[in-house]
């Protein structure tokens, strides 16, 4: 057999080889850097065949070239022919060159195909960045993974990302410069979140149609300190609709949208919030709500109790014409019992988290989903068969608890009330104490509404990669503050996440520094704040309707035809229609055919 045949065969050969498996990249003409040469010292070394002929012919190439396959190697017999590269078949679209073998056996050269040069090319990637284009690069990466996905996320123009605030001078439109956010520019963007939630808060939609004939708020000055986001914003919206005067700050320091905020400020609200506050910042946007010349609260909507605390200490006079204050949250509330109990409660006050509609629908059903999309959002971790200790199994508990043990988690439980751990028991949760399982755990999660839950003790004994973090409203139950030493490194991986290092090199995963997980890293589902937001707005119509003597200093609960009210708002979103009692089943439980249907001592 001649020499041409056999090359011919093995060219079909080799271009099956090729067609079937991986193509070959073409070789180009232009001289090989170091880096091509330290990359063709790191190739796969040739089969032994491939080795053997490029040993014993003088033509064969020496060395395996970079990125060349090895398919379609050469036989002993077919390296001594006069054009031994003529069996290697580059892409005609690559800068190949190389010859081929035609049908009759006769070996042709390609064509070369010149490779194209950008002069600036090069020049470009060399160019170091600014010190201004190197921080913000920086930022983008660092909150890519929160920002990019999340409604909370700001459309944060990175121009004046570095000018705090408190230091620029903003107006709307209308020429009004009484509020103090991050960029009124993004106000269009903070409008558009804001009509999205609207869709999802039915119940405040339908209170503002129906009351806004009425104007039952007419003549309130409301004073808010809530997390301001979308839904925060449809309930201020209906507050002015109803006749109210808003000024608001934010209860968090972590949670405010800022495009939300500048929308709110367009739309003429006093607003004094923007994501990444210091401490510093937190408390003088809470005073520059409050202490304005010509303009006194006469209604306070507190969510933690900070703003009352406020005020207490700064204006005390001030609840001279106060009406009520109204509180939502697990730390507020016991705030205002133990002013309470000391006599100093100077007004009314509504425990609106105690309602029925914020305890099992806002506290359990919202913390079921949200815990797992802040989690997820900062940390992309795994659920499935990681160890997960939860402290505390109230409503947020109970909502955390069944969310990661859906998820594949193993779930441990730390409760100080006996009934809440056997309810945890019956559940399917073990029942333990925090320094039974602190070494095992992945996942540390805090949700009591006490101090200290997790100290420095625990935090040493935990393993490497530990993930830490809390969704009570406090910030106190994780011990952050003994983590700012000097042998322990703080390393920002991206926003709201830190990476606590250790000497020895074990590290933990903080999140949103101690504050609450999902309005820091994430969002929480709109309908259930729907539910939780008119409970807020009917409560301040009740304290601030309500006759002299109704409500005396001291703090109460959201009667429950109210609670029943605003259920029933939610119920057409779901297309439900409720079975209405006959005459004789009313007179039978000795009910009122219109409600409520349950005593306040009843436990849903």
């Amino acid at each position: 057999m001649s020499v041409q045949v056999v090359a011919a065969k093995m060219a079909e050969v080799e271009l099956k080889d090729v067609s079937a498996g991986k193509a070959l990249p073409a070789e180009s003409p232009v001289t090989p850097t170091s880096e091509d040469k330290t990359l063709a010292r790191n190739e796969p070394q040739r089969e032994a065949g491939s080795s053997a002929a490029a040993a014993t012919s003088p033509t064969a190439e020496p060395s395996a070239k970079a990125g060349e396959g090895s398919r379609g190697l050469l036989t002993p017999s077919a390296a001594k022919m006069p054009q031994a590269s003529a069996l290697k078949h580059s892409d005609p679209q690559q800068n190949g060159g190389d010859a081929f073998v035609n049908r009759d056996g006769t070996v042709a050269e390609a064509p070369r195909m010149k490779k194209i040069q950008f002069a600036d090319q090069k020049q470009e990637f060399n160019k170091r960045p600014s010190k201004i284009g190197r921080r913000s690069l920086s930022r983008s990466i660092s909150q890519s993974s929160t920002d990019s996905y999340s409604s909370a996320a700001s459309y944060t123009d990175s121009s004046d990302d570095e000018t705090s605030p408190r230091d620029k001078q903003q107006k709307n439109s209308k020429g009004n410069g009484d509020f103090c956010i991050k960029n009124i520019k993004q106000a269009d963007f903070g409008r558009r979140e804001i009509e999205i939630a609207e869709q999802e808060m039915p119940a405040l939609m339908a209170l503002r149609k129906r009351a806004q004939g009425e104007k039952p708020l007419a003549g309130a000055k409301v004073v808010g300190c809530t997390h301001i986001t979308a839904q925060t914003a449809v309930l201020m919206e209906t507050l002015a609709a109803l006749g109210a005067q808003c000024r608001w700050a934010a209860c968090n320091i972590y949670s405010t949208q800022n495009e939300v905020a500048a929308a709110l400020a367009e739309g003429g609200f006093s607003v004094f919030a923007w994501k990444g506050e210091s401490e510093d910042d937190f408390w003088w946007c809470i005073d520059r709500c409050v202490n304005v010349e010509g303009w006194q609260p006469n209604m306070i909507l507190d969510d933690g109790g900070d703003l009352t605390h406020w005020i207490y200490k700064k204006y005390p006079n001030m609840f001279k014409k106060i009406k009520g204050i109204v509180e939502e949250s697990v730390t507020g509330v016991h705030r205002l019992y133990q002013l309470s109990k000391a006599g100093k409660l100077c007004v009314p006050a509504m425990n609106v988290n105690d309602s029925v509609t914020k305890q099992k629908f806002d506290n359990l059903y919202c913390c079921r989903e949200s815990i797992l999309d802040g989690l997820k959002r900062t940390t992309d971790v795994m659920f499935g068969g990681k160890q997960v200790v939860v402290c505390g199994y109230g409503e947020v508990g109970k909502g955390c608890c069944a969310a990661l043990k859906a998820m594949g988690s193993i779930v441990y439980v730390t409760e100080i009330d006996p009934i809440c751990a056997l309810q945890a028991c019956m559940d399917g949760f073990r029942l333990v104490k925090l320094n039974e399982v602190i070494r095992q755990v992945d996942i540390v999660i805090t949700c009591t509404g006490n101090k200290n839950v997790v100290v420095r003790e625990h935090l040493d004994r935990m393993k490497n990669g530990c993930i830490v973090c809390n969704m009570g409203h406090s910030n106190t139950e994780i011990d952050v503050a003994s983590l700012r030493t000097p042998e322990l490194t703080w390393e920002r991986v991206r926003s709201q996440v830190d990476h606590i290092i250790w000497p020895d090199a074990k590290r933990i995963v903080l999140l949103a520094e101690g504050r609450l997980l999902n309005l820091s890293c994430s969002t929480v589902p709109t309908f259930v704040l729907s539910i939780t937001a008119t409970t807020q707005a009917l409560a301040l119509i009740e304290l601030y309707n309500a006759p002299e003597g109704r409500y005396k200093q001291d703090v109460y609960l959201l009667p429950k035809k109210m609670d029943e009210y605003v259920a029933s708002l939610h119920l057409p979103t779901f297309d439900a229609h409720l079975t209405e009692l006959t005459d004789e089943q009313a007179k039978y439980l000795g009910l009122n055919k219109n409600g409520p249907f349950k005593p306040n001592y009843y436990r849903y």
